[in-house]
C-alpha cells in the first residue's frame, strides 16, 4: 500500500502557497497528483521546492484551446481538481467548475482563495497577514505594548488555508463516492483562520482571555509560558502551565516557590519573569535541556530549522528526512496499515508531459503536434 489515499487521482493547477501545500499533503497520503505547470519551462532547482514533492508535472499553455482541452481531459479522469487563483480566473481560462463538472459530474473542484468566492473583499489582493488580521488572530499575537507580530505565514496560508483545503477535498471525494455527485469546495483562508480561533471565542466570553495582547496565559503574558535567553545566546521554551509542571520548573531553576508567590496571581508575574530570566542566563541552552530532561517541567530547546535535523527525538521518529538530498518534513499523520511516504521528489515543470499525455490517450503524433503548437512543453 502507498498511503490511505492510494487510488485517488487529483489534478493541481500550479500556484503558490496554500494550494501546493494542500496538494503536498494529499500526495504524501498516497494520492496520484498531476500538477499542471505553465509551459515556460523548469528552473533547474525544482527538487528544493519541498511543497511540490510527490507528483508528476505536465506543462500546459492554458491560453491555447488545445491546452485547455488537455486539462479538461485530465479533469474527466480525476477525483478532484485543486486551484488557487482569484475568483473568476479559471472561468476565464476555460477550466472553471462548470466545464470540468460537465466532463466529470463526480469531480470535486477545490478552490483556495484568501477571501472566498463571494463577499465584499472577494476580489481584493491579500496575504497571510491580511487574512489573519481580519479573522481576529493577528491582534492577539505579540507582546504587551508592542505591535501585533506576524507569526510567519503559518496561520492563514497553511493552517487555515492549505490544510483545510486538503480536508475539504478528502471530504468531497468521500461524499462523491457515496452519492455519485461532485461539488465545489470553497476554501477561504479568512474562514480557516476564524475556525482556528474557535477556542478563543469561548475564552473571550468566559473572561479567560482578554483583548489586551501579551497579558494572557498563552500569549507571552504568563512568565511560565514563554521563551528565555540562555548563556550562549540561544533560547529555551517554557510551557509549565499546570501546578505540577510549574513546581518542577521552579525546583529545577533552584528558585524559592514561596518567594515567587502564587503562580497565577498576575501581580507576581513581573518579578517571577525577572527571576526566571536571570536563572536561565546562567547556563547554555543545551545544558538546561539536559538538566530538565525527565523532570516534566515542559522546558524545550527553541530549535531552528537546521537544529531539527539533529534533534534526538525528531531523528528517532524520522520526522525530518532527506529526499534526493534535500532535507524536508516527513508525511504526517502516521498510519499503521497504509503508511504514507514521499515517493518522488519535486518535479521540474513539464517533466512528465509525455507520460501524462500518453495516459490520456494522446498518441505520439498528437503529442508532437501539441508540442509544436506550444500547447504543452
Amino acid at each position: 500500500m502507498s498511503g490511505p489515499l492510494d487510488g485517488v487521482r487529483v489534478v493541481e493547477l500550479a500556484g503558490i502557497g496554500p494550494a501546493p501545500f494542500a496538494a503536498m499533503v494529499l500526495a504524501d497520503l498516497g494520492a496520484d497528483i498531476v500538477r499542471v505547470d505553465r509551459a515556460a519551462g523548469g528552473s533547474g532547482f525544482a527538487r528544493f521546492d519541498v511543497m511540490n514533492r510527490g507528483r508528476r508535472s505536465i506543462a500546459v499553455d492554458l491560453k491555447q484551446p488545445d491546452g485547455v482541452e488537455v486539462v479538461l481531459r485530465l479533469a474527466a479522469e480525476a477525483d478532484a481538481l485543486i486551484e488557487g487563483f482569484r475568483p473568476g480566473v479559471t472561468e476565464r481560462l476555460g477550466v472553471g467548475p462548470e466545464p470540468c463538472l460537465d466532463r466529470n459530474p463526480r469531480l470535486v473542484y477545490g478552490r483556495m482563495t484568501g477571501w472566498g468566492q463571494e463577499g465584499p473583499y472577494a476580489a481584493d489582493a491579500g496575504h497571510d497577514i491580511t487574512y489573519a488580521a481580519v479573522a481576529g488572530a493577528l491582534a492577539h499575537i505579540g507582546r504587551a505594548g508592542q505591535p501585533p507580530t506576524p507569526p510567519l505565514n503559518l496561520v492563514a496560508d497553511f493552517g487555515g488555508g492549505g490544510m483545510l483545503l486538503a480536508l475539504g477535498v478528502v471530504s468531497g471525494v468521500l461524499a462523491a463516492r457515496r452519492t455519485g455527485e461532485g461539488q465545489v469546495v470553497d476554501a477561504a483562508m479568512v474562514d480557516g483562520v476564524a475556525l482556528l480561533m474557535a477556542p478563543f471565542f469561548m475564552a473571550m466570553r468566559t473572561g479567560y482571555f482578554t483583548d489586551e495582547r501579551g497579558t494572557n496565559l498563552l500569549d507571552s503574558g504568563a512568565p511560565y509560558y514563554d521563551s528565555y535567553l540562555c548563556a550562549d545566546g540561544r533560547y529555551v521554551a517554557v510551557g509549565a502551565l499546570e501546578p505540577q509542571f510549574y513546581a518542577a520548573l521552579v525546583t529545577g531553576l533552584g528558585l524559592d516557590a514561596d518567594a515567587l508567590g502564587e503562580q497565577n496571581d498576575k501581580a507576581n508575574w513581573p518579578a517571577m519573569r525577572e527571576a526566571f530570566a536571570a536563572a536561565f542566563l546562567t547556563r547554555t541552552r543545551d545544558e538546561w535541556v539536559a538538566h530538565f530532561a525527565g523532570r516534566d517541567a515542559c522546558v524545550a530547546p527553541v530549535n531552528t530549522t537546521e537544529d531539527t535535523l539533529a534533534d534526538p527525538h525528531l531523528v528517532a521518529r524520522a520526522t525530518v528526512v532527506e529526499v534526493d538530498g534535500v532535507p524536508q518534513p516527513s508525511p504526517a499523520p502516521r498510519f499503521s496499515g497504509t503508511p504514507a511516504v514521499v515517493d518522488r521528489p519535486a518535479p521540474e515543470a513539464g517533466e512528465h508531459t509525455d507520460e501524462v499525455l500518453a495516459g490520456l490517450g494522446y498518441g505520439p503524433d498528437a503529442v508532437s503536434e501539441l508540442r509544436a503548437s506550444g500547447a504543452v512543453a
